[in-house]
């Protein structure tokens, strides 16, 4: 296992996000796989964030969805404006549509982004589901070659999030399906995010970030980032706001406030920003793939139990309590 560790000023040198190769997970022996386990524990006990290797996901395929993405934020906003869509929907959420920092009760300007944005493309039995968290993904007419890269993009996000889960049940002691049985049809979401420079955003606005401090929602998140100054912030009790550790083979992983609960706050949602684009590189373009991990509709999530539990939260509908988390971070 190799592990990498963000430094603290004027550090204790103690990993709070450690880097996880997943090959000894998936192929190694009974020390190994236990090693990685404990060291996921502590990660998530304090920063909620991972960094992972050896997920197998081309990195060609990666940057083909960035080039062809990248081509549709560019094209003129009346070219976008018809797959324009309203947060936790499908298509294009323009300039103004998100403020992340809501979800925390803070009144912020809106993120400095785009977005685009799809979720699962198999409808659900249930009628009443179907019609609250289906619809059919909006793909652009003008990046034709978008759809086909991101099908199989999301292929192998949703192999990956099952390989994850099942490491997250055993680094809690618990059974390898304890989450991943639990998404079977899930909702997940998929978002490409544009951050352009000032060139197209304009100057930001005091306390304006590409993205708010919050937490994410759900189970598990699977982050493709670029590096940038104006990039992943991270924050923990013990260092406040820190750059995010970066590594291009890796994908960072963090969990959501689902999870978090789930693991009765055993485990920590992790907290995060999007710097706005600095000002010694206002031109700084970054994209990001971030895959949210959802599980089935209908779920109940109930706190893990002590000794592994911390807190006995009321058990919910994962949906009913997503759907407030979306609603809370729209742009009236």
């Amino acid at each position: 296992m190799r592990t990498s560790v963000s430094s603290t000023p004027g550090g204790s040198g103690e990993p709070r996000i450690p880097t996880i190769d997943l090959r000894p997970w998936l192929e190694g022996g009974e020390e190994d796989r236990a090693a990685i386990a404990r060291t996921v524990d502590e990660a998530l006990q304090t920063a909620g964030f991972l960094l992972v290797t050896g997920h197998g996901v081309d990195p060609e395929l990666r940057s083909a969805i960035r080039a062809a993405a990248r081509a549709f934020f560019r094209l003129p906003v009346d070219v976008k404006q018809p797959y324009e869509a309203k947060v936790g929907g499908r298509g294009w959420l323009g300039p103004g549509a998100e403020a992340n920092g809501y979800s925390e009760g803070t009144e912020t300007p809106p993120d400095l982004k785009e977005s685009l944005t799809f979720a699962t493309h198999d409808p659900f039995e249930d009628p009443v589901v179907n019609a609250e968290w289906y619809a059919p993904n909006v793909w652009p007419d003008e990046v034709p070659e978008l759809r086909t890269l991101c099908e199989e993009y999301l292929d192998r996000m949703a192999e990956l999030e099952k390989r994850l889960l099942s490491l997250l049940g055993e680094a809690l002691g618990l059974e390898p399906d304890f989450f991943s049985r639990h998404m079977d049809h899930p909702t997940y979401g998929f978002n490409i995010n544009w951050y352009p420079g000032t060139e197209v955003i304009g100057e930001p606005q005091p306390g304006q970030f590409r993205i708010g401090p919050h937490t994410d929602f759900g189970t598990v998140t699977i982050l493709d980032r670029q590096a940038g100054k104006g990039g992943l912030q991270v924050f923990t009790d013990e260092g406040g706001w820190e750059d995010a550790p970066f590594d291009p083979e890796a994908f960072t992983i963090n969990i959501g406030d689902l999870m978090a609960r789930w693991t009765g706050d055993r485990w920590r949602s992790g907290r995060h920003r999007v710097l706005p684009p600095p000002s010694d590189a206002p031109a700084e373009e970054l994209l990001s793939l971030v895959y949210f991990g959802e599980c089935t509709p209908g779920t109940t999530v109930e706190s893990v139990p002590a000794p592994v539990g911390r807190v006995a939260y009321e058990p919910v509908d994962s949906h009913v309590y997503l759907r407030a988390k979306l609603d809370s971070i729209t742009v009236d």
